[in-house]
């Protein structure tokens, strides 16, 4: 079921977060984690503005969520330490411009009141008394869950570089800071997309050609272990039967975490990629 998380920052703070990518993050204390551990891809947030303003100003999505281990934010680069280490990305449904914050923000009593907490859980109603009160339509469906991609017919004679290229040009597309060969401790990852320059990865993916696959899940669950990174095997159906073996027995503490994708469908979803990129581009919509 979809949850909905009142968020709540300095008007500094919010506008750092804009113009972060969209970035925001909690200190590790053990209420906050344990609201972090129950938040969700896809969670419905509300964005309040505490002094001067006090009120919600805006509403969004959580797109992923990940553990920072490098300072990013400016009070994080001046002290040389990560202070918000609990961080989520989010997409923007809707936000009042800046200038509007406090002539237009929505509140009332109570929720000044409960404020104190910086993130909690929303009551729906209270979404919707609020999203009405910003002229937006009150929620009623939840979002519809992701479904797995189909199997595609085996490519033959895949290289394993090749493949790491493919990933690394579709991040891109995506918008995504890309690395080959990344380091995690004393081994190294294929492929990684990061969100911002500073940021650990968001997606971590291991490309498995030929040989074992147990050192490549073992490498994906360190990184989800280490960052809360979406992870991912890209391998060739026959090594599915496996996978799934070793996803039910030795890394079951990941089996609803890490992903398998077949690995001729990375070569597809790069073709349709550059299609839509160059149809945006025709049409002077890409995005830079």
């Amino acid at each position: 079921m979809r949850q909905y998380w009142l968020v709540v920052g300095t008007e500094k703070n919010w506008k750092v977060a804009f113009e972060t990518n969209n970035i925001w993050g909690l200190k590790d204390f053990r209420e906050l984690s344990a609201l972090w551990n129950m938040l969700r891809e896809g969670d419905g947030l509300l964005f309040y503005v505490s002094k001067p303003v006090h009120g919600i100003i805006g509403f969004g999505s959580v797109e992923t969520k990940f553990k920072q281990s490098k300072p990013l934010w400016p009070e994080e680069l001046k002290r040389n330490e990560v202070i918000w280490p609990l961080r989520f990305e989010f997409d923007i449904e809707y936000c009042l411009p800046p200038d509007l914050w406090e002539m237009k923000k929505y509140t009332t009593h109570d929720l000044q009141l409960i404020t104190r907490m910086v993130f909690q859980c929303y009551p729906i109603e209270e979404v919707n008394a609020s999203r009405t009160a910003l002229g937006l339509m009150p929620f009623k469906e939840p979002l519809p869950s992701r479904i797995d991609l189909p199997s595609s017919p085996e490519t033959i004679q895949i290289s394993h570089n090749n493949v790491m290229a493919d990933l690394s040009e579709i991040g891109q597309i995506q918008g995504f800071i890309t690395d080959k060969e990344y380091p995690i401790d004393s081994t190294r990852l294929d492929v990684v997309w990061r969100r911002v320059e500073r940021s650990v990865p968001t997606y971590v993916f291991e490309v498995q050609v030929e040989g074992d696959i147990y050192h490549a899940m073992s490498k994906l669950k360190h990184a989800f272990d280490y960052w809360n990174s979406h992870i991912f095997l890209v391998a060739s159906n026959k090594e599915r039967g496996k996978y799934q073996e070793l996803l039910s027995g030795t890394f079951h503490e990941v089996s609803d975490k890490m992903q398998f994708i077949e690995i001729g469908l990375v070569k597809e979803l790069l073709g349709k990629k550059r299609d839509y990129k160059n149809m945006e581009k025709a049409l002077g919509i890409l995005r830079r």
